[in-house]
């Protein structure tokens, strides 16, 4: 969600096309409004130059800071592409609409005021992020304020004013930080390692141990990372195959092949996620049909395993030997 804003929020204070043909031009006829959408989501050559005052362009050429600004030309062609489009708008409540069709969120411009006085106008707007069309809280999201004055008969940006405001009574707000605070400090519990000796003792079937305390070690990590879901029971959350960023469908802790709850000649299978958030989970590992005659492994949130020679994985639920 941060990562799409941000891309919104850069393209809005910094993209814009590249260095064009400035001068000789005619008093353009449009609005401050107008003026601001063309020079920072125009694709047209030139716009985003085109609408700041000469001093400071006198100053990114003495500086060179104009090829520098090149390198944002290509920012508004990057928010249409993989999946994310995005609408202005000239007149009515709203600045701008960005959607990712991907992830599911929306980010809107608001105008909250626009005064305009003879040849100068102050924009006044405010950010609302959405996911899955429910508004998000936000609170570290600022409000802004884009002074333009006419030059040249050019409306050109003269002033820019940010204003955060940090609700630190507001108990959504104060909610979210202390639970920042508490999952940054949480140290996982430590997992029962396993020795040689152990994974010696299960000769060929030591991969399946080895995966089994895999398994175990995402658990505790998911947990503790989405803490509102508790453990998860299944296997497929913890995948780690993918694009994108670790969410609670797919945390990219255990390998594909893993996820797929067969391996080494084994069903691995996660049951008993009681609770909400769930604070336990029951992990058995049994032999497949072509594989009979192996051992039958389980374990839960203690992170120790045990077996059963049998195969049977009940027999190892209720008098497993300790694998470690």
């Amino acid at each position: 969600m941060k990562g799409f804003a941000s891309i919104v929020l850069l393209s809005w204070l910094s993209a814009g096309a590249a260095w064009g043909q400035l001068v000789g031009e005619a008093p353009a006829k449009q609005s401050a409004r107008q003026a601001l959408l063309e020079m920072f989501f125009s694709k047209a050559s030139g716009t985003l130059l085109k609408h700041l005052p000469a001093a400071t362009l006198s100053a990114l050429e003495n500086s060179g800071g104009l090829a520098a600004m090149q390198q944002y030309s290509l920012l508004v062609s990057q928010l249409q592409t993989k999946g994310k489009s995005f609408e202005t708008f000239e007149s009515g409540p709203l600045l701008l609409v960005a959607e990712d069709s991907q992830s599911g969120q929306k980010f809107e411009i608001k105008v909250d005021k626009d005064s305009l006085r003879g040849d100068e106008d102050d924009i006044e707007v405010s950010f609302q992020i959405y996911k899955d069309n429910k508004a998000q809280q936000s609170p570290f999201l600022p409000r802004m304020m884009y002074g333009m004055k006419i030059e040249s008969g050019v409306w050109k940006l003269s002033v820019i004013q940010v204003t955060l405001r940090v609700p630190l009574a507001d108990p959504d707000f104060l909610k979210g930080v202390t639970e920042a605070i508490k999952a940054r400090s949480a140290t996982p519990p430590a997992m029962p390692t396993l020795n040689q000796a152990s994974l010696n003792s299960f000769g060929s079937d030591a991969s399946v141990l080895t995966a089994m305390q895999t398994i175990i070690k995402a658990e505790t990590t998911y947990s503790s990372t989405y803490r509102a879901t508790g453990y998860t029971c299944t296997l497929s959350d913890l995948d780690g195959f993918g694009g994108g960023s670790p969410n609670e469908h797919q945390a990219m802790l255990i390998p594909s092949g893993l996820a797929g709850g067969r391996k080494y000649g084994y069903i691995f299978t996660l049951s008993e996620c009681t609770g909400a958030p769930a604070s336990s989970f029951r992990l058995v590992a049994v032999p497949a049909a072509n594989s009979l005659g192996r051992r039958a492994l389980c374990s839960d949130q203690s992170g120790a395993i045990r077996y059963s020679a049998d195969g049977n994985p009940d027999s190892c639920i209720a008098s497993g030997i300790p694998a470690q």
